[in-house]
């Protein structure tokens, strides 16, 4: 299985996002970060189950919460582009893709 690795601006909304569920009922974060576990999982044993989209990026769906994980499926690690609220702000982490011949994946 290749490595997973997270765009600062993703870490921020994960961890973001798990303190509001915290904060909304005990022990909601902690569920959160399991069904993003869990999600990532999936992602590292199938990332091409994941329909690719224009921008050669893939989204996979967050069991039991409103979010979503879009990522890139590199030769060398699969990297999380965003960790985004499925009802808020479409496409505003588009900022955040470096053109292909900058990145090394």
């Amino acid at each position: 299985m290749r490595s997973v690795r997270f765009h600062p601006q993703s870490q921020i909304e994960l961890f973001e996002a798990a303190q509001y569920y915290e904060t909304q009922q005990k022990d909601l974060g902690k569920r959160f970060l399991l069904s993003i576990q869990d999600s990532i999982l999936s992602i590292q044993i199938n990332p091409l189950v994941y329909q690719l989209s224009d921008d050669n990026l893939r989204k996979c769906r967050v069991s039991k919460f409103p979010y979503g994980i879009v990522f890139r499926d590199g030769k060398e690690f699969i990297e999380v582009i965003a960790v985004m609220h499925l009802r808020r702000k479409p496409g505003y982490w588009k900022k955040r893709l470096v053109p292909t011949r900058q990145r090394h994946l």
